[in-house]
């Protein structure tokens, strides 16, 4: 049985001398290498590689803004034990960090992650508020409504006149993307994505249809724009058209795109390394504060825990077909009728972990625009030494039940729960 219980917080400034850190940070040390000096004990003395002959490596990145730091942790861990994942798939912030390591030989992936997120600081406040814990994010966080953040959006001006103010489907947003675009175009080898070296799939929101559509470096070129559409969250970000449609963030509609492995054809073994940066258990609130809190968390976690009991009742199914075919006679499995019923089976075998992220102390529903140093750093740290966890357990290397297709790996702070 898998333990539900709600995850503790995350405690900034866990574990080190605050002083030390701070100064690391004015001198421009990258997030990733404080958190190997503050964190020595979250690399295990022994990380495991996954075994080939379980499939596919394949990294599912949510949306969530800010929160996407925890990935990079997550797969800074995976890159320290050599463990590449064969493909990436993401959504909103997710697509954009999907973007970064596809996007970029396995060798230079870390850098240039830890440069998008070194530009994506933005808290020229929080140095002279230092001294108070809570009034360096607070800051961080007004100055980025304000200003926005100079490699990501800037305020689009003529969207403050008014709601009702034409600006045009495709800048109809209160800010402006295109430095976003920039960057990325600075930071992504898009040609490297469409070698298909590293298949890439985004999830974006067709604006007209109200349909969920995955744009798969596997069956199409890809470029800026598809990454753009994923992380156009309305009404801050205005949609991104491609090839005549208008398409928003992916997670308005499906923020958590593990669907897309589940629903791939051919259907291959896989070990998918899913990131959870919104969480799907909680307390109950009892202020508005913590209602929106709570509200967000519900409505980006984007019904995890059912989709994973849908998927493991379908993948024991296609085990249950397959077995029952083999069991007919030869001469039964040959007629037309049972080979058109058998293909509905398969024994393909999927090892999940999905990998909750803690909530930080103190955090709230603004959360998602904590771009400050210590917010980046803390939710990259807990995703570096969640993933290390992993790593050193190597849960898929168990015996399971070989009539389930789907065995779900939870890691959560200070525990792993197999269901499978």
């Amino acid at each position: 049985m898998l333990n539900h219980g709600t995850p503790k917080a995350y405690k900034r400034g866990k574990g080190s001398d605050e002083a030390v850190i701070r100064e690391l940070e004015r001198t421009g040390t990258p997030p990733s290498a404080i958190i190997e000096q503050r964190l020595p004990h979250a690399i295990p003395t022994r990380l495991r590689q996954v075994p080939k002959e379980l499939g596919q490596i394949v990294l599912v990145l949510q949306g969530g803004g800010a929160l996407g730091a925890y990935q990079v942790g997550a797969y800074q861990a995976l890159h320290k034990a050599g463990v590449e994942p064969d493909w990436v798939i993401g959504t909103s912030i997710g697509a954009i960090n999907a973007s970064l390591i596809a996007g970029n030989a396995p060798e230079n992936r870390l850098e240039r992650l830890r440069e998008f997120w070194s530009r994506m600081q933005h808290s020229p406040w929080a140095e002279l508020l230092g001294a108070w814990p809570l009034m360096g994010p607070l800051a961080s966080n007004l100055t980025t409504i304000t200003q926005g953040i100079p490699a990501f959006f800037r305020p689009n001006l003529p969207a403050f006149l008014g709601p009702h103010v034409p600006l045009g489907s495709e800048a109809a947003g209160y800010y402006d993307t295109s430095p976003l675009a920039r960057t990325l175009s600075e930071l992504v080898e898009f040609e490297r994505i469409n070698r298909r070296e590293t298949r890439l799939t985004v999830g974006a929101a067709n604006v007209r249809t109200s349909e969920m559509r995955y744009f798969d470096s596997r069956d199409m070129d890809l470029d800026v724009r598809h990454v753009m559409a994923s992380g156009a969250l309305p009404p801050a970000f205005p949609a991104v058209r491609i090839d005549g449609d208008l398409y928003w963030d992916g997670g308005i509609l499906s923020n958590t795109p593990v669907e897309a492995v589940f629903d791939d054809k051919p259907r291959r073994n896989s070990v998918v390394f899913a990131t959870h940066i919104w969480n799907p258990q909680g307390p109950e609130p009892d202020t508005i504060w913590q209602v929106m809190s709570r509200q967000k968390d519900i409505q980006y976690s984007s019904r995890t825990n059912s989709h994973i009991a849908r998927q493991k009742q379908i993948h024991r199914l296609r085990h249950v077909i397959a077995e029952l075919v083999r069991r007919l006679p030869e001469a039964e499995r040959e007629t037309q009728d049972v080979k058109e019923l058998a293909a509905y089976g398969c024994l393909t075998r999927m090892h999940v972990v999905r990998l909750l992220a803690p909530p930080l102390d103190g955090e709230d529903h603004t959360k998602d625009i904590d771009f400050s140093p210590s917010g980046i750093r803390d939710r990259w740290e807990a995703g570096y030494a969640d993933t290390s966890r992993v790593l050193e357990l190597a849960p898929w290397s168990g015996e399971f039940d070989p009539m389930e297709g789907f065995i779900l790996h939870e890691a959560r702070p200070g525990a792993m729960m197999t269901a499978g």
